[in-house]
């Protein structure tokens, strides 16, 4: 097995990953459906070959010790992978996830306006939300890359693996990768704070102390983003309040509704207007309303307030895919299946 050719053809498919696993051929996922590709089935000494041909020696120890093993891989003229090497029915499997070098404008991304106003914020935490895949860490890029463009400020990111490499334009910009410039994210947090950044990228709050650290960083005057596996802003505000204690969630809500300035949840949709993917952006702003709506544990009325406030930039996720629907772009079925209330959605599709 020729790992570049592989790498190459799915580079050439514009596949966002490529899956190598005993016992099938090379596997790539094109516009979210999986897609044989033309090369024979893999045997268990070609995986190993592989992976040892992607990983150091050290990691190869970590691998064998754990069985699975998180990396960054680079090919030249192709660009970066972010990889999952694994153990399946004893023999290796991996599912790589092709990082796209260039960070495209905002403008490009067919978000809503209000993304770019998020750019010009000087303090507090804006979080980007969604599944695996739609897109959190392209937006995340995007908007760092405008400020990077705009301000005099200092950026560090913290990420699991470094993704889009930037090059510091107006800003001075640090990017800190897991497990090779750091050992945790709290740990790169807790100690980037002592760095004097302006603005600080947060790959995932995954867990209780990364949380706090984010939550008490926006506290303090800095810009704070970062991404949560959720799919709507009242279910990404619940989350964040379900990690601490019961005893200090009450005062959890209190800062949250401090500090927090928007939330973003992301859907994407294979379009049928044109080859590519499309998303649906629900909107949540901070107002006054929806700060009182968190500190007061009131999470169910959160979309009725993005439904009544469209004129500042709030939409919810269901009028997203909507717009989408009736703008072209995607298909009523994928509408229907991916709204947050199919039933109401499909009679507004009809009307």
């Amino acid at each position: 097995m020729n790992l570049a050719d592989i790498l190459r053809t799915a580079f050439d498919h514009d596949a966002s990953d490529i899956h190598l696993v005993a016992g099938h051929p090379p596997m790539m996922r094109v516009h979210t459906v999986m897609t044989p590709m033309d090369y024979p089935i893999l045997t268990p000494e070609a995986c190993e070959s592989a992976l040892e041909e992607m990983i150091s020696p050290q990691q190869k120890q970590l691998f064998d010790q754990h069985q699975d093993l998180d990396f960054s891989y680079e090919v030249k003229d192709l660009g970066r992978y972010r990889v999952n090497a694994h153990l399946q029915r004893g023999t290796i499997g991996m599912a790589l996830r092709a990082i796209k070098t260039k960070v495209p404008p905002l403008a490009d991304l067919n978000l809503p306006e209000v993304i770019s106003r998020l750019t010009y914020l000087p303090r507090g935490l804006v979080l980007v939300t969604g599944d695996t895949g739609s897109g959190k860490s392209t937006t995340l890029a995007a908007m760092i890359q405008a400020m990077n463009e705009r301000y005099r400020k200092h950026i560090i990111t913290l990420e699991d693996p470094v993704e889009y490499a930037f090059l510091s334009n107006k800003c001075l910009i640090e990017q800190r990768e897991l497990g090779h410039d750091m050992p945790s994210f709290a740990s790169g947090l807790k100690h980037a704070l002592r760095q004097d950044p302006d603005i600080v990228l947060v790959g995932e709050m995954r867990d209780l102390d990364t949380t706090a650290l984010a939550i008490s960083a926006a506290e303090t005057g800095h810009l704070v983003l970062s991404t949560l596996h959720t799919v709507n802003a009242a279910q990404t505000v619940e989350r964040i309040v379900d990690m601490y204690p019961a005893g200090q969630q009450n005062q959890i809500r209190s800062m949250l509704a401090n500090t927090l300035q928007a939330v973003v949840s992301q859907t994407l949709f294979s379009r049928i207007d044109a080859p590519g993917m499309v998303p649906a952006i629900e909107v949540m702003l901070c107002t006054p309303a929806v700060r009182n709506i968190i500190r007061e544990s009131r999470t169910f009325e959160i979309p009725n307030v993005i439904d009544t406030n469209r004129q500042l930039g709030m939409i919810s996720l269901d009028n997203a895919i909507s717009e989408l629907y009736f703008n072209g772009m995607i298909s009523r079925e994928d509408a229907v299946a991916q709204a947050a209330f199919p039933d109401k959605l499909e009679r507004q599709l009809a009307a």
